[in-house]
């Protein structure tokens, strides 16, 4: 009777399982063929309800509307693609923009911007309305015909500020004890371990590139709200828009609006009544109207290769860079002949060097038969610029992070920490005087500090030299630049190491002008996994982000730093700290 029971609920377990299966299929199925019909006089609702990655999935799940892990976004790639169909779409009559929960990267919201600023060469207008801007949500909207806030509103207009957390204090308390081999007068990445307050070298870089970074901020809204750039400093610097009649004073609002006087100003732009509803359609919605896949001389391709986020070796998932996966990708559209040329789409803070090092070889192999562009996103440094390096071409957004050409290591030493706080000894054996290298239970001899500092020159002067080879430079000029040192990427067009300012489709362009094509289809690497598929595989994992994230809040980002320190294990070629404008 017992083994009954048992059979019978396996049994009834597996029949719910496949019913289930069946009629998520059949919905999802459903949502793949869906489209959203365009009436004349559409509006496009530009709402960001979820963060903006450099790819879109072409997950059913996402058609369909799922969040599995609450992992959904937004790709940078289908934003764009909308945009440009909507410019030639007769029933597209304009765009209206809700940026109040914009999640993006400045060199992200960079090119949604200038996209913005080509689809009003069509005459069609932009209109953009929210209650709070942030800095990055204004700096979008700035490319509105107008920018209307709510009376009770806020606009934050106060300047770039870049703050690093320092775990010093924490580890001393805990007797933790990191053991820093580095190279770089500006590899900063070690310093929140080991100081309490940033150096001078690194108050100096960051300094420069920020300076640089807020430089072309103002520079690119003076030119639209017809605002002299020096105005601009000023009222941010003395913190003139402090409210938002304010901000229409200085003119960087065009008015004072509550939502219902929004919609009433796109009905009369429309030509409808006001009791009439607006017709719109949102833009998650116009991105499945997509039908480009099948445009393009299916024998004539350039392959665009996404490696974003940090650099592992492994596979790695849509989220990282696993040095096998895009290694792979790479190597397949090098040995494609149909593949005409290769851009390299790099969003990455760099990690592994040995990662970095695998995948930079096969931009080297597939440059000898093929032109290789790379098109940097929101931060392409470290080993970010390692695997960039070597390309024919490298394109940057101004406001790109890139350069940080430095190594380091570390080893935490938590004898003390094992002893005192938790009474935890440890002993053993060994057959060789090196063979426990490494170990976080003691702490490093003198001489166990020369072997791994003897490594890490080593990967530095393989990585300088890697990048002397591929921007036809000395080595000693990429020292001096390197040091791990971190650049805008107006900056790093003047230092050489990036060849032109410039989008994701500038990059393209060049690489099919390069190729000699005129026609030609795009495809993209690597493969992306079901999102079904990465929830069931790591969905332990995907919980615990999940609600870590709904516990913390804000504060996450420090968990996620801490924890991030403490499992980094071999030599890393990995920019200083991560960059967001606040």
């Amino acid at each position: 009777m017992v083994l009954a029971s048992v059979v019978g609920i396996i049994i009834s377990f597996l029949c719910i399982v496949v019913l289930i299966a069946i009629l998520i299929g059949a919905a999802i199925s459903s949502a793949e063929d869906e489209t959203v019909s365009v009436s004349a006089n559409t509006i496009i609702n530009m709402s960001f309800d979820y963060p903006i990655v450099e790819r879109g999935s072409k997950d059913a799940f996402d058609k369909f509307g799922l969040d599995i892990g609450g992992s959904r976004n937004m790709g940078l790639n289908d934003i764009l693609d909308a945009l440009k169909r909507a410019k030639e779409d007769e029933n597209i009559k304009g765009i209206y923009i809700d940026p109040s929960s914009l999640q993006a990267g400045m060199a992200t919201v960079e090119e949604i911007r200038n996209a913005l600023i080509d689809f009003k060469k069509s005459g069609k207008f932009i209109l953009a309305y929210s209650e709070v801007y942030s800095k990055t949500a204004y700096y979008l909207a700035s490319a509105a015909d107008k920018i209307y806030l709510n009376p009770e509103g806020l606009l934050e207009f106060t300047g770039f500020n870049s703050e690093i957390v320092f775990f010093k204090g924490a580890l001393e308390k805990l007797e933790i004890e990191p053991q820093v081999i580095k190279v770089g007068t500006y590899k900063s990445a070690v310093e929140p371990f080991i100081l309490d307050k940033m150096s001078d070298a690194n108050r100096r870089q960051v300094s420069s590139f920020l300076g640089s970074m807020y430089d072309h901020y103002l520079s690119q809204i003076s030119q639209i709200r017809k605002i002299e750039k020096d105005s601009l400093f000023v009222i941010a610097d003395q913190l003139k828009a402090q409210n938002a009649a304010d901000a229409v004073k200085y003119k960087l609002a065009d008015g004072l609006r509550y939502k219902d006087q929004v919609l009433d100003e796109l009905k009369n732009r429309t030509g409808i009544e006001k009791k009439e509803d607006i017709k719109s359609v949102s833009l998650t919605d116009y991105i499945k109207n997509d039908n480009s896949s099948s445009d393009g001389d299916f024998n004539k391709r350039i392959a665009i290769v996404y490696a974003s986020g940090e650099i592992n070796g492994g596979e790695g998932d849509d989220e990282t860079i696993g040095s096998e996966r895009i290694s792979r990708a790479i190597r397949k559209a090098r040995t494609d002949e149909k593949v005409k040329a290769l851009v390299l789409r790099v969003n990455s803070p760099g990690g592994s060097a040995l990662a970095s090092d695998v995948i930079w070889r096969e931009i080297v192999l597939t440059k000898k038969v093929k032109p290789v562009i790379v098109s940097m996103g929101d931060v392409a440094a470290s080993g970010g610029y390692y695997i960039s390096c070597a390309a024919d071409s490298i394109f940057a957004q101004p406001n790109t992070i890139t350069g940080s050409i430095g190594v380091f290591g570390i080893i935490p030493n938590m004898q003390k920490f094992f002893n005192n706080k938790l009474g935890i000894t440890f002993d053993g054996v060994k057959t060789g005087k090196y063979a426990d290298l490494g170990d976080i239970s003691r702490p490093l001899t003198d001489n166990e500090k020369l072997i791994i500092q003897k490594e890490v020159n080593r990967i530095y002067d393989s990585f300088t030299k890697r990048v002397a080879d591929g921007r036809k430079k000395t080595q000693t000029y990429v020292d001096e630049i390197g040091q791990g040192r971190v650049w805008s990427g107006t900056e790093a067009l003047k230092n050489g190491l990036v060849d032109k300012l410039g989008s994701i489709d500038d990059a393209i362009r060049s690489a099919a002008k390069m190729a000699r094509l005129t026609d030609y289809k795009l495809v993209e690497y690597p493969s992306q996994k079901s999102r079904f598929d990465s929830f069931l595989g790591s969905s332990s994992d995907k919980l615990k982000e999940y609600f870590a994230k709904q516990e913390l809040g804000d504060q996450y980002i420090y968990y996620e730093k801490l924890k991030y320190a403490l499992k980094l294990s071999g030599i890393q070629a990995r920019m200083p700290f991560d960059i967001s404008v606040k």
